[in-house]
């Protein structure tokens, strides 16, 4: 089949997938600052490598039968009587802790991939029977399948990004259970897919809250600078309930003595649009917040708010309509010294805080969605952010169910951090091969993502190469470059080909009037390993290769930022050279121990320097 007809084929299947019954309901806005009652702490799970509580012996799922069996995990059965047979038990299981994944804190499961079930029994307190509940997860990797009280509340996928189901017609004052299913298993039509390079941590990774809401209320919002006049914020309020239609909402901004009412239509939608006067910008050297309030009758909420804006002009990045030099750091998000996957504000801080002692003014959170706390952090601190979703390496092109996996994950990553200040960028993938199918597919995950949200800029992490008749003339050939906002290229000369010493005499020729981020470069060292310049996994070595990468790069036209691989060392399966790796991704700035290298201050001096022209 020509090119062409894959392409319309692909876009016509597309056109077709329609979500499950059983996906999660819209996302809440602004979860994290509403008051809920948190279900984190010790969960009782049941390793299931067989998925025996899922499937019956003729693989048949157990949730889609009339007459589920006794081996159904989430009916969380007891024996009624001495002669009654059920082969499982989660009040006699193990606990562990949630947030946080299964890898790290069980020794046995280090390795494991496959489907772990988690139980919480918990009760309402001052229970309301006239409120509508929800349960909101923070994340969960990757499949989950959520239960409450014996029945179903349904399914989401994707390992990294937030989901909530609506449970009030299923909890009661006492005695709930809540059962979740959790499978990481990675699969080829997956997003990521087989391939990655970080470790696969399976769990309940991100915060558990259960939610009190009233019969309408107040489900999401956008208040934002208008792309074309930064004298108006424009944006939106939806509602929910069965009270939506033609409901009075309230914006106030207290601080700047600002109040506009708009009315919902009947699907409980209000487009916002208002003059702003005397407003303070947000940027990475004032990052002013506003305190803004939106408020029914029934429901409010409040968010702290930075407005500013983001554009490019030619070769430049403007920030409030003054050109900014991104100085960053690429970040996995993993906790140091304790190990595994972060998830709280203090490792937040922790990471963060050493971006900002690096000398960084911007982060970019690879190679997935980050927990909410970096993000909400970065915009107390003043830190431009880089966000992307895991479009990895090689996946399935071509098949409509893989786009709309990706596609999903996107919308969801928007939907939770479009009113974030910090957020500058939304990549669409990391060092994909390029083909017309793989051109389609991002095109259209940047297509998604502008229509979504038109304050913030696109890119992607692409790759360079060598000129065939000059391999010391570096250029980046693809097309999706002419999609993107921002021409951002991974390279690894003196690493992954070339030599240090030759560093120095590497070119780009760039043909495109973007502006340029160097999304990636680094290389390996382990930390306490010292020997001379050229000897490969020294301390030296790396320091080496950032003293001759740095200069270079800052000669390249259009140069706007860059972002070295990376902040820490993190665990991956790819990486088991010993004593070198054993087990981790070694281009760390910072060991796993939380031992800068000698790399780190050249790369602060080198910010320090930083002149923005």
């Amino acid at each position: 089949m020509k090119p062409y007809f894959r392409t319309l084929l692909f876009l016509t299947l597309c056109s077709f997938i329609t979500p499950s019954l059983l996906s999660a309901n819209d996302l809440l806005q602004n979860s994290y600052l509403r008051k809920g009652m948190s279900l984190n702490g010790r969960w009782h799970y049941i390793v299931d490598v067989y998925e025996t509580g899922y499937f019956n012996y003729r693989m048949e799922p157990h949730d889609g039968s009339e007459n589920p069996g006794s081996s159904a995990y989430f009916l969380n059965k007891k024996p009624k009587n001495k002669t009654d047979r059920v082969e499982y038990d989660f009040d006699t299981a193990p606990t562990m802790l949630v947030p946080g994944d299964w890898n790290s804190q069980k020794e046995k499961l280090f390795y494991y991939e496959g489907t772990v079930w988690y139980k919480k029994s918990f009760n309402i307190e001052y229970f309301n029977s006239s409120k509508r509940y929800y349960i909101h997860f923070g994340a969960v990797n990757y499949r989950a399948d959520v239960y409450l009280n014996g029945e179903k509340l349904g399914v989401h996928k994707g390992g990294f990004t937030p989901f909530n189901f609506e449970m009030t017609h299923l909890l009661k004052e006492k005695d709930n259970f809540i059962i979740v299913k959790v499978d990481n298993k990675r699969a080829a039509d997956e997003v990521p897919t087989l391939s990655t390079d970080w470790w696969n941590y399976g769990g309940i990774t991100r915060d558990v809250t259960v939610y009190e809401l009233g019969n309408t209320f107040i489900e999401d919002y956008k208040i934002q600078l208008d792309k074309s006049n930064n004298k108006y914020v424009t944006g939106y309020v939806q509602l929910n309930g069965s009270t939506k239609a033609s409901k009075r909402v309230t914006i106030e901004i207290p601080e700047l003595k600002l109040q506009k009412q708009v009315t919902t239509d009947t699907n409980g939608y209000a487009k916002v649009s208002f003059p702003i006067k005397k407003v303070t910008y947000w940027s990475d050297k004032n990052p002013k917040l506003y305190e803004v309030k939106i408020s029914t009758v029934e429901d409010q909420v409040v968010d702290n708010i930075g407005f500013r804006t983001i554009e490019t002009k030619g070769t430049n990045i403007l920030l409030n309509g003054k050109k900014v030099f991104l100085k960053g750091i690429s970040i996995h998000e993993e906790n140091v010294i304790r190990g595994g996957r972060a998830w709280s504000i203090e490792d937040a801080r922790v990471l963060l805080g050493w971006a900002k002692e690096l000398g960084c003014n911007y982060v970019r959170l690879a190679h997935y969605p980050h927990n909410e706390n970096m993000i909400r952090l970065a915009d107390q601190m003043g830190i431009l952010v880089w966000e992307e979703i895991p479009v990895y390496w090689t996946i399935q092109w071509t098949n409509p169910e893989t786009y709309k996996k990706a596609e999903t994950q996107l919308k969801e990553l928007i939907h939770r951090d479009k009113n974030r200040a910090s957020a500058i960028i939304w990549s669409m993938a990391n060092e994909t091969p390029t083909s017309n199918e793989r051109l389609v597919f991002l095109t259209n995950l940047a297509k998604t993502a502008r229509k979504l949200d038109d304050t913030r800029l696109i890119s992607a992490a692409l790759e360079d190469h060598g000129r065939k008749d000059n391999k010391n003339i570096m250029i980046v050939e693809d097309e999706f470059a002419q999609v993107v906002d921002i021409l951002s290229f991974n390279q690894y000369y003196g690493w992954y080909g070339g030599t240090v010493e030759n560093i120095k005499n590497i070119r780009w020729e760039i043909d495109i009037n973007k502006p340029v981020i160097i999304s990636e470069f680094g290389a390996g060292a382990l930390q306490g390993y010292h020997a001379d310049k050229m000897t490969r996994w020294s301390e030296e070595f790396q320091e080496l290769l950032y003293e001759e990468t740095l200069p270079t790069l800052a000669k390249i036209p259009g140069i706007s930022g860059m972002t070295p691989w990376t902040l820490v060392d993190f665990r991956s399966p790819r990486r088991m050279l010993i004593p070198y790796q054993n087990g981790w991704n070694r281009k760390g700035l910072i060991s796993e121990t939380g031992n800068k290298k000698k790399a780190f201050y050249t790369l602060q001096k080198f910010y320090k320097n930083v002149k923005q022209k």
